[in-house]
C-alpha cells in the first residue's frame, strides 16, 4: 500500500490536481503566449518558447523519441531551483510557461511541463502520469516527483526525471519509492485507481488555472 510522504506540502498536490482535472487539457494560443512570454521575460524567453513549439511539430518521431526529446529538453534547458529561491515563496507553483521564462523551477515544476508537452506531442493522457515518490539521494530521503509514460495500464513504467537524465524502466530506480499518482483522467493509490473525485475541495485553486488562461492556455 503507497503511503503519504509525512509532512509533504498537501498545497501542492491540490493546485497540481485541480489544474489536471477541471476541465481537461489545456489548448494553445500560440500569438498569445509568445506575447506574455516576451512581455514578461524578453527575447531569452521568447526564444526558447520558440524552441519548445518547433519540439511540438516533431510529429514524426515515435514515441522513445518523443519521451526523449522532451526529458532532454528540459532537463538540459531548466536549472533546478527551490521556490524559495526563484519566487521567494515557500510554496509556489509556478505555470508551465513561468517555468520556461524563469528557466528554472523545481521537481514539480520540471514533471509538470514535461507532461503537457507529451500531451501537446500526441502522447494520450493515459500513458502518462505524475508520481510523487520518495527519492533516496546519499543516505537522503526526500519528497520528489517524476513523470511515468506506461506502455499501457499493466506495464512497468518509464521514468523521466529531473535528478537522473536517462529514461529507464521504474525497475532500475530503486532510489524511488511510489508514493501515489495521477493524470487527467484520474488517481492512483497503491496501484489502484480511486473513486474520489479530487475537484470538490479544490476551488480556491482556480486562480492557477486563471493564470494560465490568460497566458494563453485555455480550455
Amino acid at each position: 500500500m503507497w503511503q503519504r510522504v509525512s509532512g509533504y506540502p498537501v498545497s501542492r498536490l491540490l493546485v497540481l490536481l485541480f489544474l489536471l482535472f477541471a476541465g481537461g487539457v489545456l489548448a494553445l494560443q500560440k500569438e498569445r503566449l509568445e506575447q506574455v512570454m516576451l512581455e514578461r521575460y524578453g527575447d531569452d524567453g521568447a526564444r526558447y518558447l520558440n524552441a519548445w513549439t518547433d519540439l511540438l511539430l516533431q510529429t514524426d518521431l515515435d514515441t522513445q523519441q518523443k519521451l526523449v526529446s522532451v526529458n532532454n529538453f528540459f532537463n538540459r534547458g531548466l536549472t533546478y531551483t527551490l521556490d524559495s529561491l526563484l519566487w521567494k515563496s515557500k510554496d509556489y507553483w509556478a505555470t508551465p510557461l513561468q517555468t520556461m521564462g524563469m528557466r528554472g523551477g523545481d521537481c514539480e515544476d520540471y514533471t509538470i511541463a514535461k507532461y503537457f508537452t507529451l500531451l501537446e506531442m500526441g502522447i494520450p493522457a493515459k500513458d502518462l502520469r505524475l508520481i510523487y515518490v520518495r527519492a533516496t539521494t546519499g543516505g537522503v530521503v526526500q519528497a520528489h516527483m517524476v513523470l511515468g509514460y506506461f506502455s499501457d495500464s499493466n506495464a512497468i513504467p518509464l521514468i523521466l526525471d529531473n535528478l537522473n537524465p536517462s529514461i529507464v524502466s521504474a525497475t532500475q530506480r530503486p532510489d524511488l519509492t511510489p508514493i501515489f499518482s495521477f493524470n487527467s483522467e484520474g488517481l492512483w493509490l497503491g496501484g489502484k485507481k480511486s473513486d474520489t473525485d479530487p475537484t470538490a475541495r479544490l476551488s480556491r485553486w482556480r486562480d492557477l488555472l486563471q493564470r494560465m488562461q490568460e497566458e494563453g492556455f485555455t480550455q
